[in-house]
């Protein structure tokens, strides 16, 4: 071989030691693995999907982005332009007022990462990735166009760098803006009520409120157990869908039949955790009721009979369960015990600085 040439390849190798050596400004995609808060008296099963794992990165990403008005994709953005406009956290992460059309708003944020049934009042959103995509695009809500927001957030200077740190790629894209948001949804997690402390061991009811308890656990007295738990199920709800009396005609295009078909499911709805129910009104699919008392009031003495009513509410024939005002306060009481005054002022949950 002529020096020349073996002088050539000699150079084109050290070059290449030398490039191989040189330190890149490539940033690591190393994501930190987050870990949800699982109280032990809750269910161990959640729906985190096997495609979007929960990372400390994730989580912050989808923190920014519920609370970011380009969520909508508009500059000029007024009106309904993110999550939070509808979910606050001072009302568990729910609206506190309003109408979202047909429906009021989709069931409050608390503990939904171990609500495997569907999400909405009708189960028809299958996970909470969709739920982001659909409230983001529906008329009634932030009304966005999914391009626009994608070509708008890839257009800050700060939205590329988070999105690499959470996914690894600077390239945004709407799936990960519906995993991000996610992601922070199922960190919204809600169990240091005094009733969690009594749990615990760590606080007493009074008397008062566990004669409540004992009239929501019982089928002789409140009987709420069936379709919210409460004595070995701590979500306050089984996630499952219930005709529960409000009315014995059913016209709602959006209710529990419209996803099954199924004519036993007409007029019924998912029953909503309680779980700070005290701050989550008005109450029911369509806002009906704005107090505790008036919810009280309908089970005691004004459900209504259906050939479609659910085989739990075992006291439709007399109206209700026929409370004595007594027993109304004392089952108030208890409710009162299910708010989570740690989970309204969490600063992690709260909008970013």
């Amino acid at each position: 071989m002529p020096i020349r040439m073996k002088k050539s390849l000699l150079f084109i190798v050290l070059i290449s030691l030398i490039c191989a050596c040189k330190p890149t400004n490539e940033k690591p995609y190393e994501p930190t693995p987050y870990a949800i808060v699982t109280p032990t008296y809750f269910p161990t099963r959640t729906n985190v999907p096997d495609d979007n794992p929960m990372t400390e990165e994730g989580v912050a990403l989808g923190r920014k982005l519920f609370y970011d008005n380009r969520l909508c994709g508009r500059q000029d953005a007024s009106g309904i332009t993110n999550c939070a406009s509808c979910h606050h956290q001072e009302n568990g992460f729910e609206s506190g007022h309003g109408d979202m059309g047909t429906h009021h708003v989709m069931l409050p944020l608390i503990n939904l990462a171990w609500n495997t049934t569907g999400l909405g009042w009708n189960g028809g959103v299958a996970s909470l990735e969709d739920m982001v995509l659909a409230a983001v695009t529906a008329e009634n809500e932030i009304n966005g166009d999914t391009a626009q927001i994608v070509q708008l957030l890839q257009s800050t200077e700060e939205y590329p760098d988070l999105f690499f740190k959470a996914f690894g790629s600077e390239k945004i894209t709407f799936i990960n803006i519906e995993k991000a948001i996610a992601q922070f949804v199922r960190s919204l997690v809600s169990c240091d009520s005094k009733f969690d402390r009594y749990l615990r061991g760590e606080e007493q009811l009074t008397q008062e409120e566990l004669n409540g308890y004992l009239l929501f656990v019982t089928e002789e007295g409140a009987d709420c157990f069936h379709c919210h738990g409460g004595g070995g199920n701590a979500l306050f709800t089984t996630n499952l869908f219930y005709n529960n009396g409000l009315d014995n005609t059913f016209t709602d295009p959006q209710d529990r039949f419209s996803i099954t078909g199924d004519p036993s499911d007409k007029g019924a709805y998912k029953a909503p955790t309680l779980r700070n129910i005290t701050l989550t009104g008005p109450y029911m699919h369509d806002g009906r009721f704005q107090t505790l008392d008036q919810i009280i009031a309908f089970y005691s003495d004004s459900v209504q009979y259906s050939s479609q009513i659910s085989p739990l509410m075992h006291h439709v024939m007399q109206g209700g369960v026929r409370l004595t005002e007594e027993e109304k306060t004392q089952l108030k009481a208890f409710l009162n015990t299910l708010t989570d005054e740690d989970f309204i002022n969490n600063p992690n949950y709260a909008k970013p600085e």
